[in-house]
C-alpha cells in the first residue's frame, strides 16, 4: 500500500489504508489541531531526528481495558507499602523529558525529539495531555504521559529511575481511568511488559470502531489530580 504525503491541509487519509506495520503518511506538522485530529482517527506520530514526521495506525493495536488490568502480588505489596507518592499533572515537562533522556541513555533512540516535546507540552497546557508522576523522597522516580479524548487515554511513553516506580504510576492511572468509566487505554505498540498488565491485541478495525464510540463521551479536559 502507498504511504501518503500530507499537505498543509489538516487532514489524514483513512487509517485502514495503512499496512499492518501501521505507516500511513509522512509530512504535515505537529500543530495542536493536527495532533488532535490524528488521535480522533486512531493515528499517532512516531519518528526520529532528521526524519520527516511519520504517522502510524498499526494493525493489530494493543489496548488495555481498565477493568482487565492485572497486578502481580509483588507489585500489590509494593503499592501497599506506599513507597512512592503518586501525583497527576504535577511535572509534565519533567516526565516527557525524562522519557526521552532514559531512552537515549539506554542507547535505544527516541521519537521524543524537541519538536514532539514542545507539541505535547502545548497539548498539556491546553488540558489534553496528562502525566502521572511517581515520587520517591521528593525526587521523580518514574512516570508516564499521554493524551485524553472522550473515554480513551492514548498512552505515549513511560520511564522509571527506581524499580517499579513506573509500574505503580501505571496502576494508579488505570485505577483513575476505571473510576471515571474510561473505555480503554491505547498502548499503541505491543510489548510483553504491557501484556503482563492485561493489555491485549485487537484488530485495527475493532479498535477504530471502539474509538469512535468512546469519543462520543465528553473529554475530561484540564488539570487532573488524584482524590485526597
Amino acid at each position: 500500500m502507498p504511504v501518503f504525503l500530507l499537505s498543509d491541509k489538516t487532514a489524514f487519509p483513512p487509517p485502514h489504508l495503512a499496512p499492518r506495520d501501521g505507516l500511513l503518511a509522512v509530512g504535515g506538522d505537529l500543530s495542536q489541531k493536527r495532533l488532535l485530529l490524528a488521535y480522533h482517527k486512531g493515528i499517532f506520530p512516531w519518528f526520529s531526528d532528521n526524519e520527516p514526521i511519520m504517522w502510524w495506525s498499526p494493525d493489530p493495536r494493543l489496548v488495555l481495558y481498565p477493568r482487565e488490568v492485572r497486578v502481580s502480588k509483588t507489585l500489590r505489596k509494593i503499592i501497599k507499602k506506599n513507597m512512592f507518592h503518586v501525583t497527576m499533572d504535577s511535572a509534565f515537562d519533567q516526565v516527557i523529558n525524562h522519557c526521552a533522556q532514559i531512552r537515549l541513555q539506554n542507547n535505544e533512540g527516541t521519537w521524543i525529539v524537541k519538536d514532539m516535546i514542545d507539541a505535547y507540552c502545548e497539548l498539556h497546557e491546553s488540558g489534553f495531555a496528562h502525566s502521572v508522576e511517581a515520587w520517591y523522597k521528593d525526587g521523580l522516580a518514574g512516570g508516564l504521559y499521554g493524551v485524553s479524548l472522550g473515554g480513551c487515554f492514548f498512552g505515549e511513553s513511560i520511564f522509571t529511575r527506581i524499580s517499579n516506580a513506573s509500574n505503580v504510576a501505571l496502576v494508579r492511572l488505570v485505577e483513575y481511568l476505571n473510576d471515571l468509566s474510561f473505555d480503554m487505554l491505547d498502548c499503541q505498540i505491543t510489548t510483553e511488559h504491557l501484556i503482563r498488565f492485561g493489555a491485549r491485541e485487537i484488530p485495527r478495525a475493532r479498535f477504530l470502531e471502539q474509538l469512535e464510540k468512546s469519543l462520543e463521551k465528553p473529554t475530561l479536559r484540564g488539570k487532573w489530580s488524584l482524590p485526597g
